[in-house]
């Protein structure tokens, strides 16, 4: 069981700094680990316990806690979710919450397609200069459907008598 356990913690560990070699937990990710596992209960145990937990564990002036650490941050407050137990019956039950869990990524950004954004992307409903950008499946046609191609003809654009001077020269 603490393999898996062991696992979730050095997924944590990692959460969000690719420069992280995994192997300590800040307290940032101690407390998403703990958030993401079901450890904060909003009863027994809540973020502020966590916050104390973490920084009674860790080295004076360390930032992180390491593997040993976090059993003992774990043992701790096992005691105050499951009451009655012994302190590694806790932990196994804390390894029990952890198993097979990673970082979810939450409040992220979905795109989505309703109402009036519907409306405003379908190229069906485009006129004008607009309906020339799209081909039938709404594909855009790139800079050929954007370019006026100019006529080389020396007349002006529109004129009807195009191509007659040379029959009125006569």
């Amino acid at each position: 069981m603490a393999s898996e356990a062991e696992k979730t913690f050095h997924l944590f560990a990692a959460y969000g700094d690719s420069s992280s070699s995994g192997n300590d937990l800040n307290n940032k990710n101690f407390a998403k680990l703990c958030k993401d596992c079901g450890i904060i209960d909003g009863k027994a145990i809540n973020s502020t316990d966590v916050d104390i937990v973490f920084s009674k564990v860790k080295e004076k002036n360390a930032r992180t806690i390491n593997w040993n650490q976090f059993q003992v941050a774990l043992k701790e407050l096992g005691q105050k979710k499951f009451k009655g137990k012994t302190p590694d019956e806790t932990l196994e039950s804390m390894f029990a919450l952890m198993k097979d869990k990673g970082p979810a990524a939450s409040g992220v950004t979905k795109a989505v397609a309703v109402g009036g954004v519907n409306r405003l992307t379908d190229t069906s409903k485009y006129t004008g200069s607009h309906k020339e950008r799209f081909d039938e499946s709404g594909k855009g046609k790139g800079k050929a459907g954007r370019d006026d191609t100019k006529e080389n003809t020396g007349y002006v654009s529109g004129y009807k008598d195009a191509g007659t001077y040379d029959q009125k020269k006569k």
